[in-house]
């Protein structure tokens, strides 16, 4: 079976935990099964809040016959490095490290064709960059906004809160795959192994023994800060950029999700680039596109040629 290549890029910004005399690194994960190196047409996939690259296993194989699939790790999370002041875990230091890996890519051989992936806090990233145009090295051609809009339901907010960055020691993988568990149910359906495999990237060896959640526990700290009114404000920031993203956009939602409203998956088809909505019964946030369903829609939207999705 096709494993990922782990690579890194140096950001640029905010001093990384521990050793900022030596920069700071984003990991990535690079799956290529086409045959070039350089293949011309790159997808990047972009996680949630609490998670990491390797969460897009099973959408990246179905896809990297195809295509260069890259997967990063947001900073703070999983291979990548923890940031020295946690108030810099924000959307516009996530945006430029995503800047930097595509100046990246894009220097090792030109990207010809562009598309992104983004799952919840990965579709804000997304967002946030095909909003301002010219910021790209190349415009993205095609976005899959994975459960999340410019609104994001409060309450969904204040849910994510209550376990995001809480102390956490696992002695096993299963321990730790059945606290998780606990805590993601609104994921939808999955059988215990691919649970166990979604969570095997989710936990960390500690110097100690046992296992730690991958990710450092201060990301919570502009998370927590955040208001109501902040996020009201955001709110109408990320209209704004919705509204002027040329890209065709695929927005999937969780029929049952608490974070992106059914009212606003509407909006968004009305307005903007007037997303294609997509409905997952049984689900709520965020789809794990770890289902055969869910793979099948975005592989089919990325790789369809221009006429049969414009049919």
């Amino acid at each position: 079976m096709i494993q990922p290549t782990l690579k890194y890029v140096p950001c640029p910004g905010p001093a990384a935990a521990g050793h900022p005399e030596q920069g700071r690194r984003m990991a990535y994960w690079e799956w290529n099964e086409t045959g070039d190196a350089a293949h011309p047409h790159v997808i990047v996939c972009v996680h949630g809040l609490a998670r990491q690259g390797r969460d897009f296993d099973t959408l990246a194989r179905a896809l990297a016959r195809h295509a260069r699939v890259v997967c990063p790790d947001v900073v703070g999370r999983g291979r990548s490095d923890w940031l020295a002041d946690p108030m810099q875990y924000q959307l516009p230091v996530y945006a430029a490290d995503m800047l930097a890996l595509l100046a990246q890519l894009h220097a090792q051989r030109p990207i010809a064709t562009l598309d992104w992936v983004g799952t919840s806090m990965g579709g804000l990233i997304g967002m946030g960059l095909c909003g301002q145009p010219g910021v790209l090295p190349v415009p993205v051609r095609r976005l899959v906004l994975n459960d999340v809009g410019p609104r994001v339901e409060w309450q969904a907010l204040a849910r994510i809160g209550q376990y995001l960055g809480q102390p956490a020691h696992f002695a096993t993988l299963q321990q730790a795959a059945d606290a998780l568990w606990a805590v993601s149910r609104s994921f939808g359906p999955h059988t215990p192994a691919q649970w166990l495999e979604l969570s095997r990237a989710m936990v960390r060896e500690t110097p100690q023994g046992g296992l730690a959640l991958h990710y450092d526990p201060a990301i919570a700290v502009p998370f927590r800060a955040l208001t109501p009114e902040a996020a009201l404000a955001g709110e109408q920031q990320l209209w704004q950029l919705y509204d002027q993203i040329p890209a065709q956009v695929l927005l999937l939602r969780g029929a049952e999700s608490d974070l992106l409203s059914s009212a606003t998956a509407r909006e968004m088809t009305a307005r903007g680039p007037r997303a294609r909505l997509v409905e997952f019964a049984g689900v709520g946030h965020a789809p794990t596109l770890v289902q055969p369903d869910q793979v099948a829609v975005v592989a089919q939207f990325l790789l369809e040629r221009q006429e049969e999705l414009t049919a």
